[in-house]
Parts: C-alpha cells; sequence; structure tokens
C-alpha cells in the first residue's frame, strides 16, 4: 500500500497531501486504521481526475444545475456529470429479462408491510459522546422499569418522550414500510409482536425504546405489478455496470503514482 499521507499523481497532475487528507474526512475508517480513510480519499480524488481530464479532453464546457432547492453543482461536479452522461451508455433491460429477474425472486417483490408501534424517544445527536452516555443510561433506566411492569411503557412515554406520541402513549399509529429511518424499521423487523426492545435503538433523532403491537407483512405482488420496480432495479444495476466499465477504461489507460485504482 502506499505510503501513508503521500502524494498521488494521475497522468501527472498532483494531487496533494492535504487535499487527500480532507477528503478523508468523508471516509469513515476505525480510529486504529486511519490509512484505510486516506486511501479511500486518495482513490476517489484519482478517480475524479481521471474524469475530470477526460471531460476536457472531449472539450466538454460546464453547465452546472441545480440538484437540489438553492443548492448548484460546482464547475467540477457538472463536469463529471456531463462526462458520464455522455460516456455511460447501459443497455435497456428486455420484457423476458424483467421477467426473469422477477421469477428469479418473487418473495423480493411485496406490498408494502404494515406495522403498528409506540416509542419512547430521548433527543440526542450520534456525534455527541457525553449526550449519548447521559441518553444511555437514562433508556437503560427507563428498560430496566419496562421490563418490571410492561404496562408502565404508556406512562413513561408521556413523561419522558420527545416525541409528540408521547401524547397517545408513544403509540405511533399505523405505519409502513419506509415510514420510518432503516434502523428504526429494522428494529420492528426483529421484533415480534408484543414484544419491545431489548437495547436502545440509535437512529439520527435519538435513542428510542420501540414496542411492536402488531405486523402485517405484505403480500408478493403480480408481475404485473411488480414489473415497474423490477425494470428500474436492472435498469440502475445496468447504469452502475457501465459506469463502473467507463472508469475501469479510464484507469487502464492511465499513469497513476501513489495510490492503486486497479481493486477501486
Amino acid at each position: 500500500m502506499a505510503s501513508f499521507l503521500s502524494k498521488v499523481t494521475v497522468n501527472g497532475e498532483i494531487i496533494s497531501a492535504e487535499a487527500i487528507a480532507d477528503e478523508a474526512q468523508n471516509h469513515p475508517a476505525p480510529k486504529s486504521k486511519p490509512g484505510l480513510a486516506w486511501t479511500a480519499a486518495a482513490r476517489a480524488l484519482a478517480i475524479r481526475a481521471l474524469l475530470l481530464q477526460e471531460a476536457r479532453r472531449r472539450g466538454l464546457e460546464p453547465d452546472p444545475q441545480e440538484v437540489s432547492e438553492g443548492k448548484i453543482e460546482t464547475t467540477d461536479e457538472a463536469l463529471v456529470r456531463q462526462v458520464v452522461d455522455l460516456a455511460v451508455e447501459p443497455g435497456v433491460p428486455t420484457d423476458a429479462e424483467v421477467l426473469a429477474a422477477y421469477e428469479e425472486a418473487p418473495d423480493r417483490w411485496r406490498a408494502p408491510t404494515l406495522y403498528e408501534a409506540a416509542h419512547i424517544l430521548l433527543p440526542v445527536r450520534p456525534d455527541d459522546p457525553v449526550g449519548l452516555t447521559t441518553a444511555q443510561a437514562q433508556a437503560e433506566a427507563l428498560l430496566v422499569e419496562i421490563r418490571r411492569n410492561p404496562r408502565a411503557f404508556d406512562t413513561l412515554a408521556r413523561e419522558n418522550s420527545a416525541c409528540s406520541s408521547r401524547e397517545a402513549g408513544g403509540r405511533l399509529g399505523q405505519l409502513i414500510s419506509g415510514d420510518t429511518v432503516p434502523e428504526f424499521e429494522a428494529a420492528m423487523d426483529a421484533l415480534i409482536e408484543g414484544a419491545i426492545s431489548e437495547l436502545p435503538i440509535l437512529s439520527r433523532y435519538g435513542l428510542h425504546i420501540i414496542r411492536l403491537d402488531a405486523r402485517a407483512e405484505g403480500a408478493v405482488l403480480p408481475f404485473e405489478a411488480a414489473a415497474p420496480s423490477v425494470r428500474d432495479m436492472l435498469e440502475k444495476a445496468a447504469w452502475a455496470n457501465a459506469a463502473r466499465d467507463f472508469v475501469a477504461e479510464l484507469v487502464a489507460g492511465a499513469e497513476v503514482t501513489g495510490v492503486r485504482l486497479k481493486a477501486a
């Protein structure tokens, strides 16, 4: 592996160690292995450099677009998007391929699961270690009370939850797949009806103590209903494969030092 905090060159263009260190903040890695974040950042910047070089080779002029309300692409972001749009030509899945993908795993294509659940929310930012420790201790104390007397959930939710559902004893009403953040939904899927999470569940909103009151798994959708979703999945996969092949071609024809891109 390249030496930690060394510079990288892409076809003679230098990517400084400082730029890589800045980018490394966007690539989580264990504190004991900071080199993993550095390597991921170096690869990301090297591939970005290859794409920008290709955009310039093609004589593209940046045409920044609005990517969300009030946020416009940078010049480099626009060029990367434009060159990828021009170069990547994924195949279009045929009707037969869509049917084959559905028939391979029809159980994958279901109507949304319905849930009835209640929770107690203790607000804390995941990146606040002091607040998280305090909230964790409070959650564990609440869980002790709930295990001793499950009927106390309603009262404890009214007294402690930071969610507006506290007025209903923490009850969230009927939910469907996708209504909650992924970690909350995963916790509901792991519970049997009537059970309460053994540990508090951390999300971007804080710590949750979750009770699952009911769950009704959605029925398998007939092919006609699932076909648009299956086709969309295949189109996204085709685009990802084509984009990967395009980048691989750029890497194969490039002279890169300081980081290995072959396995990126």
